[in-house]
């Protein structure tokens, strides 16, 4: 019976924590999308409006935006379906996801802890555990990962669903290996000790073991959403040797070792798969760039700065500059404190490792899953990221649980002086109250593009060229096209090879009429990234509304011979071929963009005109009737189908398209509409 509501009070203790959470995220419900890979993750992708099998090609077979996460592509897909572009809904299955998580680290953590406490008594860390300090510090570790405002980025922004799923597997995959780790020692009549347990099957048949497969299957669908995951084959050893007990020699090592192979090729694989997106994507910064000499000193500092903002969350921003240029100097004190704090905890760490096992582990755990973000391999211009801590940070707030059980169990469960009792209370409460509060500021600043770069740029004024060329795409879309030309200049400034920047800036320059300087900066971003079919694709663009079809045309065939996927060049070039009367040409680039994107409604109805115009009347009426299904609140697609239905004398059925077209405000629709009618009469 005791057993029973033990087991009762672990999973209401689980729920309340991950409710708690779900109820201090719901402000993220009122946030928008944002200008930061959420246009291309989300409502600017047109790859994820179908769950078909060209989708799942799509995701599985091709390296996008950098990345290979299939899984992630199929949840934002999945999101899609069901809540369109209303950004609420996907903010709530992120809130969701989190919630779960927050959930698993309550449920993982006390399955540690009680591995912890079946260590022998003379181990230090394990002293004062019993059923109510367990519960006290899962408790409290779950509440750190839920609440912690270091983690709002990886909740608020919808782009890094990647980081909640891969997380959610990843938790899955070590509560599973925990349960596989216990039912070994279980079969062996075994105990943890300090030399290790003994599992005299010497670690064979552990691929047939049914815990085995789930925590290797989850790890699959890790590495399937973020490759962060490679990890958790060496957290998998941290662990088998504290607090699982099970290597503690060279023989228990080499079976523990055995059995994480099938991790360690998986790692390996989807390693390999990370390095050719990201070259795919040109995103690996060289060595000749950044040295490996600046990157280790960065990458002792993120260390450091990371367990700073775990534990004074102060000064969060979305975007950390890469500074190489003026800061990373060895000989430079904050930097030789760096390296001597990562040196000195490990070396403290190694030294209380007879008594205090669980430091050791916590801060090896902490150390192994931050390596993959650490900058060694740099990807990008940013130096450290808070998202990044989504995992790493359960190894803090780990310890920062086994504290808070400690001081609960020492000074309030003991009785003790009533007014140190009062002073640990009301720290406690202002140290939740300001974590709750800085919660609710980091989600305000995720709840539109404007807010975001301009936070960013308020805390690193003149320094961060992405967040002025970010905004100024913003601005531009808006309308606001002055402050979007200031903030693209900006830009191009702090940063001459800003591809992003000299591409928005030609836009802006094309909405004021100034062609010259559109293409100007068009050219520009070519010689800073010449691989871009986008660059060439408006080039294209620029040259066509110039007039300049055969121009337009090479443009458009560059682009496409640098991208063959991408439907929207096909459509583009189709219709510069219909313009210079090359209609068999136009039809075959419209049906090569439908082919490539059934749903693509411009390329319909642009192949029904190419139809039309060389009398082919069946087709270009079945893709007239495509294009209206497709959309239809669009009045092109019935002043088009009208245009069609006149030409072919079919009057009336023309006049009732010509006047959907002109309720849905299509003026040359309406002036159509009236020619017929006065015609009729």
């Amino acid at each position: 019976m005791l057993v029973v509501r033990s087991r009762k009070s672990k999973y209401y203790l689980a729920l309340f924590v991950a409710l708690a959470t779900f109820i201090i995220y719901l402000p993220a419900l009122r946030n928008e999308f944002v200008y930061w890979d959420d246009n291309l993750y989300v409502f600017e992708n047109a790859n994820i409006r179908s769950l078909d099998a060209a989708f799942f090609r799509w995701a599985f077979l091709g390296f996008h935006i950098s990345n290979w996460h299939p899984l992630t592509w199929i949840s934002h897909a999945a999101d899609y379906a069901i809540w369109g572009l209303n950004p609420l809904g996907h903010h709530l299955t992120s809130i969701i996801l989190h919630t779960i998580n927050t959930a698993l680290v309550v449920l993982l953590a006390l399955k540690l802890l009680e591995f912890v406490r079946k260590r022998p008594a003379h181990n230090g860390s394990a002293s004062f555990l019993n059923d109510r300090t367990i519960l006290i510090a899962a408790g409290t570790t779950g509440l750190l990962f839920g609440i912690h405002p270091v983690h709002v980025e990886s909740v608020a922004w919808v782009a890094e669903r990647k980081d909640l799923l891969c997380a959610l597997f990843f938790l899955l995959s070590v509560i599973g290996y925990v349960e596989y780790a216990g039912s070994r020692q279980s079969v062996v009549g075994s105990q943890p000790s300090e030399g290790g347990a003994k599992d005299e099957t010497g670690g064979k048949n552990f691929l047939t073991n049914r815990q085995y497969l789930l925590s290797l299957g989850f790890f699959i669908l890790a590495l399937m959403s973020k490759p962060m995951a490679v990890s958790l084959p060496l957290v998998l050893l941290i662990f088998d040797w504290y607090p699982l007990g099970r290597i503690g020699s060279g023989k228990t090592f080499r079976v523990a070792f055995v059995e994480k192979l099938p991790f360690i090729v998986l790692s390996l694989v989807s390693s390999l798969l990370t390095i050719l997106a990201q070259r795919t994507g040109e995103a690996i910064i060289s060595v000749v760039q950044i040295p490996i000499s600046v990157r280790s000193v960065v990458a002792a500092k993120s260390l450091v700065a990371y367990l700073g903002k775990m534990l004074l969350p102060i000064n969060l921003i979305p975007y950390y500059p890469y500074s190489y240029t003026n800061d990373v100097s060895l000989f430079l004190v904050e930097n030789l404190l760096a390296i001597g704090l990562v040196a000195g905890i490990t070396l403290a760490c190694a030294v209380l490792a007879k008594k205090q096992k669980v430091l050791m582990s916590a801060w090896g755990y902490y150390i192994v899953t931050l390596i993959p973000v650490l900058g060694i391999v740099q990807v990008g211009e940013q130096s450290m990221a808070d998202r990044y801590t989504y995992l790493p940070g359960l190894g803090p707030f780990l310890i920062a649980g086994l504290c808070a059980a400690w001081i609960a169990e020492r000074f309030f469960v003991k009785r003790q002086n009533a007014r140190f009792k009062i002073v640990l209370g009301l720290a406690s409460s202002f140290a939740l109250v300001f974590l709750l509060y800085s919660t609710f500021a980091q989600i305000h600043i995720w709840q539109d593009s404007i807010t975001l770069w301009s936070y960013v740029i308020e805390k690193t004024p003149g320094k961060v060229s992405l967040a002025y060329s970010q905004r100024g795409s913003v601005f531009g879309k808006i309308g606001l096209t002055d402050r979007a030309i200031a903030d693209l200049e900006m830009a191009i400034a702090l940063n001459p090879n800003n591809y992003d920047a000299y591409m928005n800036l030609g836009v802006a320059y094309e909405k004021r009429g100034q062609f010259d300087k559109a293409t100007e900066n068009v050219e520009k971003a070519i010689t800073v990234k010449p691989s871009s079919h986008e660059a060439y694709l408006y080039r294209g663009v620029l040259y066509e509304e110039a007039g300049q079809l055969e121009k337009a045309m090479e443009a458009y065939t560059k682009a496409i011979s640098l991208d063959p996927t991408d439907f929207e060049t096909y459509n583009n070039r189709g219709v510069v071929f219909g313009k210079m009367g090359r209609f068999e040409r136009a039809i075959a680039d419209y049906g090569e963009a439908i082919g490539l994107n059934p749903l693509h409604i411009s390329a319909h109805s642009n192949r029904g005109v190419a139809y039309t115009l060389t009398g082919q009347y069946d087709r270009a009426l079945e893709d007239f009737n495509r294009a209206v299904f497709l959309s239809p609140s669009d009045p092109l697609m019935y002043f088009n189908r009208g245009t069609f239905y006149r030409k072919t004398g079919k009057n009336e059925l023309a006049s009732a398209d010509f006047q959907n077209a002109c309720n849905l405000g299509d003026e040359r629709a309406c002036g159509a509409l009236h020619k017929l009618t006065q015609g009729l009469h």
